[in-house]
């Protein structure tokens, strides 16, 4: 079962999963990003563009975002448990207190992590973390609707289908697991 335990360290959030702990984000964490944010296959995978400028730029964009975040977003790293490797981010955004929704992205952009169930502990850690911590009553995403191993690991999660979406010439397979559907799986553990 995934513990899903949050502490506070040093104004730092830490919400601790099976094999992978999400944080806050560090300023130090802002090369990984860039590295992974100018990476053509991670990019694809996300339906994004290459970053247009700078590590330098980046990084003054970032240090500002890290100072001063949005009300209607948060980010966290995920970094391995046993050697708190930063190996991928996840959020969550568009939180919609009104509608009682959110929609979560995640990215494990070291390769060495992929096809080992890190995201799917990251997507439950973060799952549980929302649920737990927030009255949202349905949490949301979207993914390529060729991205099969994306797909398997949401449905692993317990998020199902829910409706396509076409925007920028991709088509986008949305997925959703309500906090009822949540609440039962925590039921079954």
């Amino acid at each position: 079962m995934n513990k899903a335990a949050a502490s506070k360290s040093k104004f730092i959030e830490t919400i601790v999963g099976d094999k992978i702990r999400l944080r806050d984000k560090e300023l130090s964490d802002a090369r990984n990003d860039y590295k992974w944010r100018t990476d053509p296959e991670l990019v694809q995978l996300d339906a994004a563009s290459i970053l247009p400028f700078s590590f330098a730029q980046y990084l003054a964009a970032y240090a500002t975002e890290l100072r001063y975040p949005s009300s209607l977003k948060r980010d966290f790293a995920i970094e391995t448990m046993d050697e708190g490797k930063h190996i991928g981010n996840c959020t969550y955004y568009d939180i919609n207190e009104t509608k009682g929704e959110a929609e979560i992205g995640i990215i494990i952009g070291d390769r060495e992590y992929w096809n080992d169930s890190y995201g799917a502990d990251a997507v439950n850690t973060l799952v549980n973390y929302i649920f737990q911590h927030t009255n949202l009553k349905r949490i949301y995403l979207k993914t390529l609707d060729w991205n099969a191993r994306a797909q398997k690991c949401f449905k692993k999660c317990g998020f199902s289908e829910c409706g396509h979406l076409v925007r920028d010439n991709f088509i986008f397979l949305l997925m959703e697991i309500p906090r009822g559907q949540w609440q039962e799986r925590q039921r079954e553990i």
